[in-house]
């Protein structure tokens, strides 16, 4: 055997960086947060049809400036 084999032999398998928590719990983050988002932006989903209501229904001259 060569030495380049018997030292990789020896190594056997080592992990080069640690993960900080299980690889699910990226997911379920991941998961949180694309929700957390949505609802905000669903929040938001009749802010354009409000602001024209208002402005159509307050009379004439409504929206000029002096």
């Amino acid at each position: 055997m060569s030495l380049l084999a018997v030292i990789a032999a020896e190594e056997g398998h080592h992990e080069l960086a640690p993960m900080i928590m299980d690889p699910i719990w990226f997911a379920v983050i991941a998961a949180a947060f694309f929700v957390t988002i949505g609802l905000v932006t669903y929040s938001f989903r009749d802010v354009a049809h409000r602001n024209k209501r208002q402005s159509t229904n307050a009379g004439p001259g409504a929206g000029t400036h002096d």
